[in-house]
């Protein structure tokens, strides 16, 4: 026996078509019922089934009884890191339909993951950040999440973002994660999310029903112009 942990019980679970569909299809931090993930894969309710029960026993995915449905979602934050990390280093998609080249496109366009933006919108709102020095990048003895400026916290708030920590929370402030799609990094952990609900409150993006992708309003547009420069 070796003291190194298994990593092929978690590499097991992934490396299946369907449960790695229903996998990506809640990276968005919805929780979904066992029917429209069976859908989503094209599998029979039973099959999905069986397969749902195999990420929740590995702990990869947590599940709560409404009634007579069970719904789904991932365990963690870190598995949703997990599974964006590695659709960043897998091979392209081969785009086969005009449907498929679409949904492929809005969700490159701008998605969410796990709560907050991914997709060119997402990295462009970090790397604007970063140009203001609202975030910085850390250093080596600092970690790998980026830092908030003093400034970057006054801008914050400023903006109606109140970034406070429940007392013992481990969970990340400022976390880089490469994108997929843009093969850059986007902005993730608790400012990342609450960046999203303001822009929700603003009305700046809105979520498309019964999707991951994300839509620019006009107004959003406008405002994230004006306010960091990006231009959509």
């Amino acid at each position: 026996m070796n003291a190194y942990p298994n990593i092929t019980v978690i590499a097991s679970l992934i490396a299946d078509t369907s449960r790695s569909i229903f996998l990506s299809a809640l990276l968005d931090g919805r929780a979904l019922p066992a029917g429209e993930l069976a859908y989503m894969a094209a599998v029979s309710p039973q099959t999905a089934s069986n397969h749902l029960a195999k990420l929740v026993t590995g702990g990869l995915l947590e599940v709560e009884q409404q009634g007579r449905h069970r719904y789904y979602r991932l365990a963690n934050e870190d598995i949703a890191d997990l599974i964006e990390k590695m659709a960043s280093i897998a091979p392209a998609v081969q785009v086969r339909s005009l449907k498929q080249s679409n949904q492929l496109q809005q969700l490159s366009y701008a998605r969410t993951c796990y709560g907050h933006l991914a997709g060119k919108l997402g990295v462009l709102l970090c790397e604007a950040l970063l140009k203001r020095g609202y975030l910085v990048e850390p250093k080596e003895a600092q970690g790998k999440d980026y830092l908030i400026t003093e400034e970057g916290s006054q801008w914050f708030s400023s903006f109606g973002i109140k970034l406070q920590l429940k007392p013992g929370s481990r969970r990340a402030i400022a976390r880089k994660c490469l994108d997929w799609s843009e093969r850059r990094h986007h902005l993730s952990g608790l400012l990342g999310e609450q960046l999203v609900q303001r822009l929700l409150e603003l009305n700046w993006i809105r979520q498309k029903t019964g999707s991951r992708s994300v839509e620019v309003t006009e107004a959003g547009k406008s405002g994230l112009y004006e306010l960091l420069g990006i231009s959509l």
